[in-house]
């Protein structure tokens, strides 16, 4: 098992890039901190004597944590490992739930009864825990009552709503149109 050459690698959870862990030959510092195969510290050694002691036991060499001064290693089958991380990345990722952001686009003179279908399925949006874009479309020489009638569409949508919804964003112009973004109510 020592010394195979395995490569393995794992995610750098602050730049989202790939950074491989450095195995046996691959370190190349002089001295590392050293966790023996039982889990305790064997203190700072050379690295050529802990590569030494991982091949003697059968075992590889692995850098855990590079940035530490001086660098630790540990005594592991690199194999398990790796299984180990992977088995943990998926654990993790079936855990995480994902926002969404839906959008919901209307337009300044739309009707009551569309209006109130547009809503239900705002609320069925906020109901299952994701973000709601509210955007009011713009045409033409409507542009000129976007401060009026739209505020006031987009403020009637925002108290229609308050018992479910929380304005995370107050209704803005982008554009030729204006949005308002609604968040699930934190304190059901």
């Amino acid at each position: 098992m020592g010394g195979r050459g395995i490569k393995g690698r794992r995610k750098a959870q602050d730049k989202g890039r790939e950074v491989r862990a450095r195995i046996n030959a691959e370190i190349d510092c002089p001295e590392v901190r050293l966790i023996n195969v039982d889990g305790e510290q064997a203190g700072v050694v050379s690295t050529s004597d802990a590569m030494s002691l991982a091949g003697e036991s059968g075992l590889d060499l692995v850098e855990v944590s590079p940035t530490a001064e001086p660098p630790v290693c540990r005594i592991m089958d690199f194999g398990k490992y790796r299984y180990e991380q992977s088995k943990k990345q998926a654990e993790a990722k079936k855990k995480q739930s994902v926002v969404e952001v839906k959008e919901i686009k209307l337009r300044p003179k739309t009707e009551k009864h569309d209006l109130d279908f547009k809503m239900k399925n705002i609320r069925k949006f906020l109901d299952q825990g994701n973000k709601v874009k509210v955007t009011l479309r713009f045409r033409g020489r409507e542009i000129v009552y976007a401060g009026t009638l739209g505020a006031e569409v987009l403020k009637k949508i925002g108290d229609a709503l308050e018992d479910v919804a929380d304005v995370i964003q107050r209704p803005s112009m982008e554009g030729r149109q204006m949005a308002m973004f609604l968040a699930p109510k934190k304190n059901k």
